[in-house]
């Protein structure tokens, strides 16, 4: 008989567990800490605005909110009854006229500081004015200007106009909202115009493009990201907007310029009706919601798309 001789085998070492956190468990505790701050902030005044919203909350019951009586959607039907509809209609109108108007006026001074010349930081310096000035100083300082005997009356020659009751102030609402939100679409569509690339200038240049042919068909596509953008954004701060309204106007509003989150703060804060103003935030919400969605989805469409052609 032969034996067969084999060598020894070494044996496999053993796998030595690290102590402490791993590569795959590392991002997860990374994003611990802003998850934590998003359910502390986000997600559990979510729910309980969920729940105030189906519960009989008042003055009456506020101080056993717990045991407040349970009446399911009744806040939601009581809401569209209490002028809700009617806030909804006045917030999304001045909100997208708001926008219409902000836009050419934002493209315009982007494109008048987008090349350097003399006095070009001075000029940016001014246009930003109205961005950084707070919402609380911009209402106190149009506000005194539109009083009956203010200088608006002054300089148009009229006597004793109201700008701040009466049909006017839906206008004077949106006038005020477009002298200090035009210059966040300045910012967004310079920050596109510096994205262009140089030969696209350099090409156009020797092709002889005038500048409207090179306005609407080289910079306007480089555009329409970052305005796009910006125009969900403004949207929604329009829609959102509680400090220019409130300062402006007062509360209660005039009927003409009753906000949903002016319509909310009284009903909550001044009827005291606090499951029926959590079920109108609710409402807000959904409606804030909607155009995010359809800008989510169309930049996810954008994406595949790309992928595709690729």
């Amino acid at each position: 008989m032969t034996t067969l001789l084999r060598a020894p085998q070494k044996a496999a070492p053993k796998e030595h567990k690290r102590r402490g956190v791993t590569e795959r468990q590392r991002p997860l505790w990374l994003l611990t800490p802003g998850g934590l701050l998003m359910i502390v902030v986000i997600l559990i005044p979510l729910v309980l605005a969920l729940w105030i919203s189906l519960i009989d909350l008042d003055q009456y019951t506020l101080r056993r909110w717990v045991e407040a009586p349970f009446i399911g959607l009744a806040n939601y039907a009581e809401s569209l009854d209490s002028g809700l509809l009617q806030s909804i209609w006045i917030s999304v109108s001045f909100a997208v006229i708001s926008t219409a108007a902000t836009v050419p006026i934002g493209i315009a001074a982007a494109l008048v500081t987008q090349n350097a010349y003399k006095g070009r930081g001075i000029i940016r310096a001014i246009f930003l004015i109205p961005y950084v000035l707070p919402s609380f100083v911009v209402a106190s300082v149009w506000r005194t200007m539109l009083q009956p005997d203010g200088i608006v009356n002054e300089l148009l020659g009229r006597n004793n106009t109201l700008w701040l009751s009466g049909p006017n102030s839906y206008w004077t609402l949106i006038l005020v909202e477009i002298w200090a939100a035009w210059p966040f679409i300045y910012l967004m569509a310079l920050a596109g115009l510096q994205s262009v690339d140089h030969e696209v200038h350099e090409a156009s240049a020797v092709d002889g493009v005038t500048w409207w042919p090179k306005l609407i068909k080289v910079i306007l596509p480089y555009l329409r990201g970052p305005v796009l953008l910006a125009c969900l954004l403004a949207t929604l701060n329009h829609i959102n907007n509680f400090t220019l309204p409130f300062v402006l106007f007062g509360a209660p509003a005039p009927d003409n310029v009753n906000v949903m989150p002016m319509l909310v703060y009284v009903t909550s804060f001044q009827s005291l009706r606090f499951g029926l103003s959590a079920a109108m935030a609710v409402v807000s919400l959904i409606l804030v919601l909607i155009p995010l969605f359809v800008y989510l989805r169309a930049v996810r469409l954008d994406v595949h798309e790309e992928g595709v052609r690729r």
